[in-house]
């Protein structure tokens, strides 16, 4: 265990409720709405919105597992549940696992924004813009954590604001109060149907639509640094899953009625950015692609933050490297960070080999990972529930059968991930993936008895 000071402890008890749902939501906005959306456009066409309502489904079934658990064991993160709940060595998995995710959104996250940037300076290489926007970030994850919280609030602001304006104007096109050359109903239908791909193409949607979802669990990183979690982790849960499904849902009709799906591009510009040049409006392209560099930013900004705290609550039991649970004379975990920094050179790296898909083969990977660690959560939740000293206030309803309707579906999601051949790459990089932590885990001396159960260490 390590011993920090109490000005630390106080610092590290920065967030207020208001941060923890922008954050919440900046996690789960960012590269997989605004890039990814092109993606499951061509895979699905229109009726990709039903791919996001079942997996909206699933998303809240997780995260209420998660705040029930987060409340009947204060200061647990998911980490620890999953220790409490499976022991040491699924604890090292889990944890690892879960900074890879992270790691490889932030990844991604970093090269989209290099992407955005590519829309106004279109000979700048896109490792060089990458490079550049991932050092801003870094460096925003300098500052203590109340500091982060209230630039990551402002941050996650422009893009949810700008969202619902992209939805009030899309509508209002749609509906034709503004005058455009847009038919909705031949884009919806015209263009072989609202499935035109079949119920096929809204299974292989699930992989890119997972990991648009993912990031919600960031709130159960957070509850170590919330005040007051027992009354503002429920309320940021019921506001945070119905805001997401309907940020993402009511985007694609709009842009599915605005353009023909057919005609969005995976490569060029966002969508978003497609939407607005399609209907000739002058100036909003470019104000569009600015508030999504932002978005984008925010999201990896919020994968910087996950990334150095899992880091850091592994460092605390000896499951990662000691130097990363360093602190900063602010209670920043600058070990971590440094770690993080390096992987975010290599995705650069990797964009400088290899510039065409990057994007879209990396976000494979985290649809996997996602689904393991969300099966992870409702699993831990169905095992831990009843040894609950006393049932708490908020928890999932129906319990069993709606915590393993999600195992279930989270677990067919899976499955047909893997045996889509589409996906060889991220599925053998998962495999890979696992296989080196199940190996690992078996070299890593477990902890001394009685740590396990209490979240003080992290504080």
């Amino acid at each position: 265990m390590v011993h920090v000071t109490e000005e630390r402890k106080k610092l590290q008890r920065g967030l207020q409720p208001r941060h923890i749902m922008l954050m919440a939501m900046a996690g789960m906005i960012g590269t997989g709405i605004f890039k990814g959306s092109g993606d499951t456009l061509n895979i699905a066409g229109p009726s990709v919105i039903i791919a996001y309502l079942l997996c909206g489904l699933i998303l809240f079934i997780v995260m209420a597992a998660l705040a029930e658990l987060a409340i009947a064991y204060p200061g647990l993160n998911i980490q620890h549940l999953i220790h409490k709940a499976f022991g040491f060595r699924a604890s090292i998995i889990a944890g690892w696992l879960y900074w890879i995710n992270w790691m490889i959104v932030t990844v991604v996250e970093i090269l989209a924004a290099g992407s955005f940037l590519e829309y106004w300076f279109p000979h700048a290489p896109l490792w060089l813009l990458s490079a550049l926007c991932g050092l801003f970030i870094i460096g925003i994850n300098l500052f203590q954590v109340k500091y982060y919280g209230e630039f990551e609030f402002w941050f996650a602001s422009i893009k949810i604001t700008a969202i619902i304006i992209f939805i009030i104007v899309g509508l209002l096109l749609l509906f034709g109060i503004i005058p455009s050359h847009a038919q909705p109903i031949k884009n919806l239908f015209g263009f072989g149907g609202f499935f035109p791909h079949g119920i096929s193409g809204i299974v292989q949607a699930f992989l890119v639509v997972i990991f648009s979802y993912g990031g919600s669990e960031l709130i159960g990183l957070t509850v170590t640094e919330t005040k007051d979690v027992e009354r503002t982790l429920p309320k940021v849960i019921k506001n945070v899953v119905f805001r997401v499904i309907l940020f993402y849902i009511l985007p694609i009709i709009i842009i599915c009625g605005l353009m023909p799906w057919n005609s969005v591009s995976t490569t060029q510009s966002s969508p978003f950015v497609q939407v607005f040049e399609s209907i000739g409006m002058p100036g909003a392209p470019q104000l569009m692609n600015f508030v999504l560099l932002t978005a984008v930013l925010s999201a990896a900004n919020s994968g910087i933050y996950a990334t150095t705290r899992t880091l850091y609550s592994m460092a605390q039991r000896g499951e990662a490297p000691g130097f990363t649970r360093r602190l900063s004379r602010h209670g920043v975990p600058v070990g971590g960070l440094a770690l993080t920094g390096s992987f975010l050179a290599i995705g650069v790296f990797l964009a400088f080999l290899v510039k065409d898909q990057i994007i879209t083969e990396l976000m494979s990977i985290p649809g996997f990972t996602i689904c393991i660690v969300w099966i992870a959560i409702c699993a831990a939740e169905l095992k831990l529930r009843p040894s609950y000293g006393q049932l708490p206030f908020f928890r999932v309803i129906g319990f069993p059968y709606m915590t393993t309707a999600g195992i279930v579906a989270l677990s067919a999601i899976f499955i047909s991930f893997v045996l889509n051949k589409a996906n060889a790459v991220g599925s053998i990089t998962c495999f890979f993936i696992m296989a080196a932590l199940i190996t690992v885990s078996f070299f890593i001396r477990r902890e001394p008895v009685g740590e396990k159960e209490t979240g003080t260490d992290i504080n």
